[in-house]
């Protein structure tokens, strides 16, 4: 072999591994390259879930924002109450006029609504589903079962002080007869 020979295998040799060096360094940030791209895809898919997720959340929200708000009283009106109630008219036979009753009323509410109970011997006579309108309380009964009659009774309560409520309360019996009772509310002494 010649020296030519020689040098040129030996230059043939060193640029061929100079280029598979550099091809194989080319190869590896390729495949680096390719690496950070699904890295980023996944980051990408991930911030796209996290935007669903917080649009559900804020759609939630406008749903909850829709829902009805719970109405409670007004917290002067959660203590029981001493009632008096006197009848000033009525056409009913089991009414007379100057009948008089006393109870205890107690305020309530809950998720399902606002609620007055009337209270007769510590056990629940009455239960009114309630309103609380600007100057006045509306109350009333579904019609009532007993074993003599059916009654549906109906309570405004238009004079709202701090220590005396008073208003009216309907009772329409069997055969539309009414009875119209005064009512006057003290707070119980009772806690």
């Amino acid at each position: 072999m010649t020296l030519k020979r020689l040098i040129l295998i030996s230059f043939t040799l060193v640029l061929y591994s100079c280029s598979n060096k550099k091809e194989q360094e080319l190869i590896v940030r390729e495949n680096s390259l390719l690496e950070r791209e699904k890295q980023f895809q996944d980051k990408e898919a991930e911030y796209e879930k996290l935007l669903k997720m917080k649009d559900s959340l804020l759609s939630l929200t406008k749903v909850k924002d829709t829902l009805p708000k719970i109405k409670e009283w007004p917290e002067d009106l959660k203590v029981a109450w001493n009632s008096k109630m006197i009848c000033k008219e009525s056409n009913c036979s089991n009414y007379v006029i100057g009948d008089q009753r006393s109870e205890v009323w107690e305020f309530r509410s809950d998720s399902t609504g606002m609620y007055a109970n009337v209270l007769n011997n510590n056990e629940i006579k009455r239960v009114f589903t309630g309103q609380y309108l600007e100057s006045k309380i509306v109350l009333d009964s579904a019609k009532e079962t007993s074993s003599k009659n059916k009654i549906k009774v109906s309570v405004v309560l238009d004079d709202i002080k701090r220590n005396i409520i008073k208003g009216t309360q309907t009772i329409t019996g069997q055969d539309n007869c009414t009875a119209k009772f005064s009512v006057e509310l003290t707070p119980s002494n009772k806690k």
